[in-house]
């Protein structure tokens, strides 16, 4: 199935009715409240710069006031991070091409002391590919998925009982090129999310233009394809990222080398992706190049965020609640350069924006009426920032 840029799919009136009274449905739950308990931030990054790795931070979850709470063992390029469904785990993949003398990367495993959430380290085990740069966990708290992009290939390991990581139990290795022969050589597997039901884990690969489901079996850490289609992109768009609307029935996935979202209607029981609209990510008027890299739906379901490396901006669509389709209604700069990962704290009421480009982390207050952004004036500088991810303890 392929998706054009620019393109958007006329849904049918039976499709449409039943989209609009889901959408309708969830979007008239009441907004998330502000956490009541301390409420943690993660902040990993590339140690290649003068940073150890995994920084921890409380935050105030009134003024968006960013703590330093203490640094998280010394490894190496813990570039992303993932947190068990028991909140008693963290996992980082470590984005690195040679571990242990062999063509791959690592992911490395630690507990969460749940008063202070500082990291204590577990284990370490070999990804069996290089470069891995994203990672998930299924929702038993099983085992672990990991994306690795230089080598193009997915790989499943379990966790066993005390939060430690066993060797993997599957290896999936991607296959396929497209038009781009400088990036999209051969696969590059970009990231791996499971999706709403908990069934399935979608992985974007950006070299091979593909957004690939599995099919989970988390008690032997295994995934499959079997009776499963990819979504093939439009040649050179370079799928990077998927976020899920809470509703489960479309995803949004952010296209880097377009710079471009595309909408998918999405049908939990077998997987399938249907596209329905791809909108730019930039401004009408920007010139310049740019690739993007992350992309988010707010708690609310309201607004879907996506962050642009080259315009150095946060672009803001307002989701419709009829059908899901998404509307450009404003940029907002990160105050820093090339942006790599955001997210929004539980209750939607801050935005925080790694910038990896120029050291430094920044906060935003965001309008849950309009999706704007605004900074609140906290900077964190922190070298080579990559991903941000929330915690709130109990």
């Amino acid at each position: 199935m392929s998706f054009t840029n620019g393109t958007m799919l006329t849904l049918t009136t039976a499709a449409l009715a039943l989209t609009s009274m889901t959408l309708t449905a969830e979007a008239a739950k009441p907004a998330p409240k502000a956490p009541s308990g301390k409420l943690l931030v993660y902040f990993s990054s590339y140690t290649t710069g003068k940073t150890k790795g995994i920084y921890v931070y409380s935050m105030n979850p009134k003024t968006g006031h960013l703590t330093a709470e203490s640094v998280g063992p010394d490894v190496e390029n813990p570039s992303f991070v993932t947190i068990d469904p028991s909140h008693k785990y963290l996992y980082a993949v470590n984005e690195v091409g040679n571990f242990e003398g062999k063509v791959s990367g690592a992911v490395s495993a630690y507990k969460i002391d749940q008063k202070t959430g500082a990291l204590k380290f577990i284990n370490q085990k070999p990804s069996f590919g290089a470069d891995p740069c994203h990672l998930t966990m299924d929702p038993t708290g099983k085992c672990v998925i990991a994306a690795n992009y230089t080598s193009g290939s997915t790989v499943v390991l379990p966790v066993n009982a005390d939060g430690s990581l066993g060797d993997p139990g599957c290896v999936v290795q991607h296959t396929g090129e497209s038009v781009d022969k400088a990036r999209q050589e051969g696969p590059h597997a970009h990231c791996a999310v499971i999706d709403p039901s908990g069934k399935f884990v979608f992985v974007c690969d950006l070299g091979a233009d593909k957004i690939i489901p599995y099919r989970i079996t988390a008690d032997s850490a295994n995934v499959d394809d079997a009776g499963l289609a990819p979504t093939t992109a439009v040649p050179g768009s370079g799928p990077r990222h998927i976020a899920f609307h809470p509703g489960g029935k479309i995803a949004y996935v952010i296209n880097e080398m377009k710079s471009t979202v595309t909408a998918f209607h999405y049908d939990a029981s077998t997987a399938a992706l249907k596209a329905f609209q791809t909108i730019s990510t930039l401004p009408a008027d920007f010139k310049g190049s740019n690739t993007t890299a992350e992309v988010r739906v707010s708690p609310d379901a309201k607004f879907v965020y996506g962050s642009n490396r080259g315009h150095d901006s946060l672009a803001i669509f307002a989701v419709s609640p009829v059908n899901g389709t998404l509307k450009l209604v404003g940029h907002q700069s990160t105050g820093g350069k090339v942006p790599r990962c955001f997210a929004l704290d539980p209750s939607g009421t801050f935005v925080i924006a790694a910038n990896q480009g120029s050291d430094n982390v920044v906060v935003f207050k965001r309008n849950k009426k309009t999706g704007a952004l605004k900074a609140t004036g906290q900077v964190l500088n922190i070298s080579k920032p990559v991903c941000v991810e929330f915690l709130q303890l109990k």
